[in-house]
């Protein structure tokens, strides 16, 4: 009988009343997947709409009644797709506010072009033979193009500066939205008035080019964020609840209540923190406190979520969350660390806070001292409308975020998602980098380490008995098979499996289910795992090893001036031989999260600014406190909820990457400052003096725009070291802690 699946928690409600469905997919490898998925779920009874987005892997689906989302996850596995529900409400408010925003920048765009079009021909008519008529014929149609389009298209900042004079503040978006209101509103007086100039292209211009900044900006924050948020989906994080008829049936996490009791299966991960009600296994717990070994478990016994669970099935009874649970822990530890980086105050907020009230005042002192200085009201109004739009913060605003998209787009093709937006900033300013150990230095899955002279039929022959093991741990020797899986294989509870093979008795498990002794030259903290065939015995580990680049980055990082630590939960004996490795000196093992924070906290206070990369649960804590945090995709879902960035992979060298981005991008950054401050500092005295008309101002104003964002490109670019790692890095083997026999 197969379990039934409850996805009712992720089923919302479209707005022509369907019901409807986010589920994140996993195996599109080319567009010609799009009409395969849309077409196969749209064959379902009952499905009316199915969207797939390519760029984010993420499928849409609405049906009617006679369909189920049980259904259409089905159907999508038959097509051979992984499919996980997503739920997700807030990027669906951020889907659309890009599109809102897209959609203005057309508008500005399409209006900028025509209207430039018309003056060009006003200019060059107002110093040959252009009548008045022409000239203000001309002026009514770029006025009926750009106030319907200004009106559309500067909704973002008129909407931002209403609500911060509400508030009784001024942000950047008032100066703007005053001087295009202004630069308007004297145009139609100009155009009534049959006067030669007119500036409806200078305020649509303003528009358009801060509208391409902010959506540009918004866009690479929003798909960075889907992307990292379809990794968190794939796991589907789904339990086995025993219904009240005994039957398991498969629910979301979310929907585990105190008091349930849920199956884990062999090999699934544990989905909640709980007691063993029945059942004896043996749980990784790696992920969760970093220790390698697993632990034994039987009834009465305490497990957190996350753990990996081992050969045998368990019934664990959902536990409420006390003050001394593993999760209550990190949840108090996370909400004091986060607490303390929220003290941080961007520099832009701080400039916004003293540039709009600057503008303002410059621009009235401006009109007032040439109405003093005998200048009519019409010249006083279009000078300070020129000192407004010379010194509008388009420059100054795209100074940071186009360096940032830019930097992002390098970072993303490097395997890196960044979920911070001055993540950057923060990391270019590192002199420390402290790593965990397992799952980070370290491959998320282990490797089969194997004695000096170890038979290779042996072990293949081992790999085709551990095809018919559920064991975690038996995946890795099955790896090894060199034929299919064997026939009539018994397990035996809590030892291993054995079968006939050519007439003698195979078996694979434990020492003392095979009658075997640990071999010498096996690494300290493998798993043991024996195989006999007979009167043949191989005792093969099973341990973490390091990421194929691990050791070119590590040394890269130290070229770079970068002092490099390991803070783990692992034994010491685990530890010590990644770091000699590695050339790692100062390495601390055996930490719970309280520890790795008091370390941060020691480090913090001689000065230094740490990177944290880290991957379990017991690194989420840590990954909040530092000034900045990584975290590998392959990680808990609660650290990459707190990690700056999530980097993709088996490679180490997306760190490195995010190292060399951050510094080259810091100082693009300082560039793109300095070019937008010292072009107000040159600009702005020739608006007060009356030499820059409104048109003049509008295109300097647009060429400093253009200039701090060509010098932004240049973070596109790797640099000659970190590219060399990371084609080394890819090419490269898994490199095992000790001599690992082919």
């Amino acid at each position: 009988m197969s379990e039934a699946i409850d996805y009712s928690i992720f089923v919302g409600t479209s707005e022509d009343g369907l019901a409807q469905m986010s589920l994140a997919i996993d195996g599109i490898d080319c567009a010609a997947c799009i009409g395969e998925i849309e077409n196969g779920v749209k064959a379902l009874p009952g499905v009316v709409r199915a969207r797939l987005n390519y760029s984010t892997h993420r499928l849409t689906v609405a049906w009617s009644d006679g369909a189920a989302p049980d259904r259409v996850v089905g159907q999508l596995e038959a097509l051979g797709y992984r499919a996980h529900p997503f739920a997700g409400r807030a990027e669906e408010s951020e889907a659309r506010h890009a599109r809102w925003l897209l959609r203005c920048l057309g508008v500005a765009g399409f209006a900028a072009m025509n209207i430039m079009l018309l003056s060009v021909s006003v200019w060059s008519g107002n110093v040959t033979d252009i009548t008045p008529e022409t000239r203000d014929f001309f002026h009514w149609i770029s006025a009926l193009i750009a106030l319907p389009a200004a009106a559309y298209a500067g909704q973002p900042f008129f909407q931002s500066a209403v609500r911060a004079i509400r508030s009784g503040r001024l942000n950047m978006d008032v100066p703007i939205t005053i001087g295009v209101t202004l630069a308007l509103g004297m145009s139609v007086l100009e155009t009534a008035m049959s006067q030669p100039h007119a500036y409806f292209d200078s305020a649509i211009m303003l528009l358009f080019f801060l509208l391409a900044g902010r959506y540009l900006d918004h866009e690479a924050r929003r798909r960075t964020r889907a992307t990292a948020g379809n990794i968190a989906a794939l796991r589907g994080e789904m339990a086995h609840r025993i219904g009240a008829d005994g039957v398991p049936i498969r629910v979301p996490v979310q929907a585990l209540q105190p008091g349930d009791t849920i199956l884990i299966h062999p090999g699934e991960r544990v989905a909640a923190d709980g007691v063993v009600a029945s059942g004896r296994s043996a749980v990784d717990e790696s992920l969760v406190t970093g220790e390698t070994l697993p632990r034994a478990l039987k009834a009465g016994d305490h497990v957190y979520a996350g753990s990996l669970n081992g050969e045998g099935a368990l019934h664990l009874t959902v536990t409420a969350g006390g003050e001394n649970t593993l999760v209550d822990d990190v949840q108090r530890l996370l909400d004091g660390a986060l607490a303390e980086k929220g003290a941080y105050v961007r520099l832009a907020d701080r400039v916004a806070r003293l540039y709009a009230p600057m503008v303002h005042l410059t621009a009235l002192v401006s009109a007032i001292g040439w109405l003093l200085a005998g200048a009519g009201l019409h010249d006083a109004v279009m000078i300070a409308v020129a000192v407004l739009i010379i010194t509008c913060p388009c420059a100054l605003a795209l100074a940071v975020p186009a360096v940032q998209v830019t930097a992002a787009g390098r970072l993303f093709r490097a395997g890196l998602l960044i979920n911070a937006g001055d993540m950057l900033e923060r990391l270019a300013a590192v002199d420390t980098i402290v790593f965990d150990k397992t799952g980070t230095l370290t491959l998320p899955e282990p490797a089969l380490a194997l004695p000096r002279g170890a038979d290779p039929e042996l072990v293949a022959l081992a790999g085709r008995l551990a095809l018919s093991s559920r064991h975690p741990l038996a995946g890795v020797i099955a790896g090894r098979a060199k034929g299919p899986a064997l026939e009539h294989v018994t397990e035996v509870s809590g030892q291993g499996i054995e079968a006939i093979i050519d007439g003698r008795r195979a078996r694979l498990g434990s020492l003392s289910f095979c009658e075997a002794t640990a071999p010498a030259d096996l690494p300290a903290d493998a798993s043991l795992i024996a195989f006999r065939h007979g009167e043949k015995v191989l005792v093969m580990g099973v341990a973490q090893a390091l990421r194929p680049d691990a050791r070119e980055v590590v040394a890269e990082l130290k070229a770079r001036g970068l002092d490099v630590r390991i803070l783990s939960g692992d034994r010491p004996a685990a530890v010590v031989p990644v770091a000699e490795a590695l050339g790692i000196v100062a390495a601390e093992a055996g930490l719970n999260p309280a520890d790795k924070i008091a370390a941060l906290d020691a480090l913090k206070g001689a000065g230094r600014r740490v990177l944290m990369v880290g991957d379990g649960l017991n690194d989420a804590p840590a990954l909040a406190a530092a000034a900045v945090s990584l975290s590998p995709a392959s990680g808990a879902a609660v650290t990459q909820a707190h990690a700056d960035a999530v980097f993709l992979g088996r490679r180490l060298w997306p760190v490195l990457a995010a190292v060399d981005g951050a510094r080259t991008a810091a100082r693009l950054m300082r560039q793109n400052l300095a070019i937008a401050v010292g072009y107000n500092i040159i600009a702005v005295p020739l608006a007060i003096a009356g030499f820059v008309t409104p048109l003049v101002a509008a295109l300097a104003m647009s060429g400093s725009s253009i200039l701090v964002t060509v010098n932004a490109l240049r973070a596109a670019r790797p640099g000659r070291k970190e590219e060399a790692v990371g084609d080394d890095g890819a090419a490269g083997e898994t490199v095992a802690l000790t001599e690992v026999a082919a």
